[in-house]
């Protein structure tokens, strides 16, 4: 049975066809159907709207102008969050429309950093449900909760879920995760044309180790510490089964799991399953689009590169997972290019001595403890620093995941440049505060020689007469792109090929011949970007044999599966014929 207020139907390419019984206050309150003073005379008649509301007929270009009015007398970036989110949950078809033509300056509102304070005040500031909550402590409920939604079996692309462990570097805030799940579909709508109707965030509810949280009266998740082990993984296992068992088509994407969970849970379901993590895979793959522009203004091979990664959890390692495959894909053996790589953690420099101190992702890029044991092992606790690491290796890539500001120093930077033409650095941490070393300072410190990606925006830097434009390592230009052209090709699965198709079409869209160009695209071209990214990973699962779809034209079929923000036409479900 389906419990939404509307059936989609079939209608023009990247537009909506809803059905519905709803009329009145019921239809009003539904922020699908709800346009509000766009509602026509006649509209308003047939739904039975006639006094509930105000009597001027507006256009959806008035009404964005009026919201954006609204938007800019918000005191503050928490001000703006909140009336966008009620704008959301009122008229979804205007909330989309009005950050689609404002995206560059409203993604940081909806989604990091602002939403790292939504999510901290969920609890407090709750105002109606959105997408399925799934409780550990009822895991037999799993698959009515998620038929509840209302969606049948072929009206659901995307599932983005999260347990909320690591949420943007904040870390654990419980139930709050779901605005993180919110947020995510709403960055896939904006740039890549993600039918909103055809997307579920899901909020995986296994309790918080968060004590404030616990302690808070008004707290509405599970209040009891996380669940990890056997009991973790069959919730997990459940959900998986009934999620791919209703709702066969849909990508299931990963979002802010814990270290511990991330990479296992995905690594466990890829190959069995259309699915994705972003802190894994799409991190690794922004940062290995803007390492392929590096490779064609230094005119170098990839497979020839020295890579430090500084910061090896989950982000870090999967930036190296990424470039390794791509190292691969050039002819290097997995062991050829794994010693590549010398990876650099709170404890210094990962070797195979460590033994329990490695978390499993990391053991891999251990380095052999015989290989460095005449290194200095300057650290307090014997391991060898970040300093003596670029002192031995002589890296040409050095890539920042730490957090820890300001430690890509000026001694570290320039002994690194002393030794490569053009370094390769790529303090991608964020937010500002927490990035290993500021663009500015990386120019002067090289002479100008250093290529640079940031993960935070920066504005363009003139140095010596060039002026240098900083590419931003922002994800958004890769997962909403990528989740389209799995979409359109009904990918059995997301393949490493898949990953860096997607990564080589960012790469491909900027000119890396004028000096001090840019490594990556900007921003306020996503949806560009992501239509080009969809295209290309299309093609490689059907090369792959991955999809499911037929691809007689592809760019096509991914603009005709580009959801446009205008309201749908909208039909008294009674005058549907089957």
């Amino acid at each position: 049975m389906n419990m939404r207020n509307y059936q989609l139907l079939p209608g023009k390419p990247g537009e909506q066809r809803l059905a519905t019984e709803a009329t009145r206050l019921t239809l009003l309150n539904d922020p699908m159907l709800n346009r509000g003073t766009a509602f026509t005379l006649e509209e308003r008649k047939t739904f039975h709207l006639v006094g509930l509301l105000p009597s001027a007929v507006t256009s959806i270009d008035e009404q964005v102008k009026h919201c954006y009015a609204q938007y800019e007398q918000q005191p503050d970036d928490e001000s703006k969050n909140r009336f966008l989110t009620a704008l959301q949950d009122r008229n979804e078809i205007l909330f989309y429309r009005l950050l689609s033509e404002h995206l560059f300056e409203m993604l940081p509102i909806v989604y990091d950093p602002t939403i790292a304070k939504a999510i901290e005040h969920y609890s407090h500031e709750y105002r109606r449900p959105r997408g399925v909550y799934l409780s550990i402590d009822h895991p037999n409920a799993i698959e009515e909760a998620l038929r509840n939604f209302g969606a049948g079996p072929e009206e659901i692309d995307l599932i983005v879920a999260t347990d909320a462990e690591e949420i943007l570097g904040i870390g654990d805030w419980g139930v709050g995760g779901m605005d993180i799940s919110v947020g995510k579909l709403a960055v896939y709508t904006a740039a890549a044309g993600i039918d909103p109707a055809r997307v579920i965030p899901v909020m995986l509810d296994v309790g918080t180790n968060r004590e404030s949280l616990l302690n808070d009266p008004f707290y509405l998740g599970n209040r009891h510490a996380r669940v990890r082990g056997a009991r973790y993984d069959a919730f997990i296992a459940a959900y998986v089964k009934a999620a791919t068992k209703l709702f066969p088509n849909a990508l299931l994407h990963w979002e802010d799991f814990g270290p511990g969970n991330a990479r296992r849970i995905l690594e466990k379901y890829r190959a069995q399953i259309c699915t994705f993590n972003d802190d894994v895979q799409g991190t690794g793959a922004i940062t290995l689009a803007g390492i392929f522009s590096a490779m064609k203004v230094s005119g170098q091979a990839l497979r020839d590169q020295r890579v430090v990664i500084f910061g090896s959890g989950t982000a870090g390692i999967g930036n190296a997972d990424q470039i390794r495959a791509a190292m691969m894909q050039e002819g290097l053996s997995r062991d050829e290019a794994t010693r590549c790589f010398w990876c650099v953690d709170i404890q210094g420099l990962l070797t195979d001595n460590m033994g329990s101190e490695l978390r499993d992702f990391q053991v891999p890029y251990a380095r052999p403890a015989s290989e460095v044991a005449k290194w200095k092992h300057d650290m307090p606790n014997g391991g060898i620093s970040l300093a003596e690491v670029v002192r031995q290796v002589h890296p040409t890539i050095m890539i920042g995941t730490s957090t820890a500001p300001g430690t890509f120093t000026e001694a570290i930077v320039k002994d690194m440049a002393s030794h490569v033409e053009r370094p390769i650095i790529f303090p991608i941490s964020n937010p500002t505060t927490l990035m290993e070393a500021t663009p500015p300072n990386l120019i002067n410190w090289t002479d100008g020689r250093a290529l640079i990606a940031t993960g935070v925006p920066w504005r363009p830097i003139t140095y010596k007469g060039i002026t240098y434009s900083t590419g931003q390592a922002n994800n958004a230009l890769l997962y909403p792109g990528l989740g389209l052209g799995a979409i359109v090709a009904r990918a059995r699965q997301v393949s490493d090929g898949m990953l860096m198709a997607a990564a080589r079409a960012v790469a491909g869209l900027v000119d890396i011949h004028q000096p001090g160009a840019s490594l990556l695209p900007h921003v306020e071209n996503l949806r560009e970007v992501s239509a080009t990214v969809a295209v290309e990973v299309a093609k490689t699962a059907a090369a792959e044999g991955l999809a499911r779809a037929k691809l007689p034209n592809v760019i096509q079929q991914v603009q005709n599966m580009m959801w446009q923000p205008v309201y749908p036409q909208v039909v008294v479900k009674q005058e549907v014929r089957v």
